[in-house]
């Protein structure tokens, strides 16, 4: 068997969802999982925060090439606002470096500030992100003690909930937000909004486009029958069953006519097998053509034995 063949028998191609557990990275999960799974290869769509719970979305072998498509999914949380702390993380993992007097700010005034930071919103990515300020992630900057300017950037947050619970100063929230929103600066905001400040705690990501915390598994328990197959993590594109005499086109990464593929427009599409099974991505190209994005078929000389 030729070194492909050995590592097609025992690669995983697929996904798991992964209920990830506080004090761990999202980098820290992925690696639990390549042990557990005995993958060579992982990847995670969207970073948790260490203290952060919930939905982690983790490819598996060529799935993770896929990883591109579920990052962008919508994404859905809860959390607890606190009133009157700010801190230098914007979450309860900072240093604290503001305290407020905001007796007066109620459940009627943390959600009129709320409803401020729903719709299309402009946000400055948290210096203790991942974004990328010339060529350094914000976090790394963060370690060294500078503040750099950030650029906003357009996000959307569709639902922005608020509820009383039994400390006055703490507010249960639910958010559903774009890809790329930050919720510890929607909180913040919301204290700055007040004359205050605010930080966050608690959060937990309790779905990722059609994933969602009830369909997740716990991280020590995941095993390969919790594996799904790559096709969820394109369902949510234009789905295309290809003609199979286009079969060894696919698998060889071809540029296709748009109407021997049987699209139109500007894709992507998920091309699929008479049996569903994902073979490639592809998107418009040029005039009136298809380009692979992504090609997960196998080209037939892949299954050939060594020396033929």
């Amino acid at each position: 068997m030729g070194r492909r063949g050995a590592r097609a028998a025992v690669e995983l191609d697929g996904f798991v969802v992964v209920d990830k557990p506080a004090g761990m990275t999202s980098h820290d999960v992925v690696a639990r999982c390549r042990r557990l799974l005995a993958q060579p290869r992982a990847g995670h769509a969207g970073t948790l925060d260490p203290d952060a719970t919930g939905v982690l979305v983790v490819g598996l072998g060529r799935a993770t090439r896929l990883m591109r498509y579920a990052t962008g999914l919508a994404k859905s949380y809860t959390g607890e606002l606190v009133l009157g702390t700010s801190t230098s993380t914007l979450d309860s993992s900072g240093d604290v470096v503001g305290r407020f007097d905001m007796a007066g700010a109620g459940t009627a005034e943390v959600r009129a500030a709320a409803a401020t930071l729903t719709g299309p919103i402009l946000q400055v990515p948290p210096m203790v992100s991942a974004v990328r300020v010339g060529g350094r992630r914000l976090h790394e900057i963060a370690r060294s003690g500078e503040v750099v300017e950030r650029a906003p950037r357009a996000v959307e947050v569709t639902r922005f909930d608020v509820e009383p619970t039994e400390r006055p100063e703490v507010f249960a929230i639910t958010v559903d937000c774009s890809s790329g929103t930050y919720v510890r600066a929607l909180a913040a905001d919301v204290g700055e909004a007040l004359g205050g400040g605010a930080h966050l705690r608690r959060l937990r990501r309790t779905a990722v486009g059609p994933f969602t915390v009830e369909g997740a598994v716990a991280l020590d328990t995941a095993g390969r029958s919790d594996v799904h197959p790559p096709i969820g993590l394109v369902a949510h594109l234009a789905v295309v069953e290809l003609d199979p005499a286009l079969d060894e086109q696919v698998a060889h990464g071809r540029v296709l006519d748009r109407r021997d593929l049987g699209v139109s427009g500007v894709g992507p599409w998920a091309v699929v097998d008479r049996a569903g099974a994902l073979l490639a991505v592809y998107r418009a190209w040029r005039e009136d053509k298809a380009k692979p994005e992504v090609v997960l078929a196998e080209a037939p000389s892949a299954h050939r034995p060594a020396g033929e």
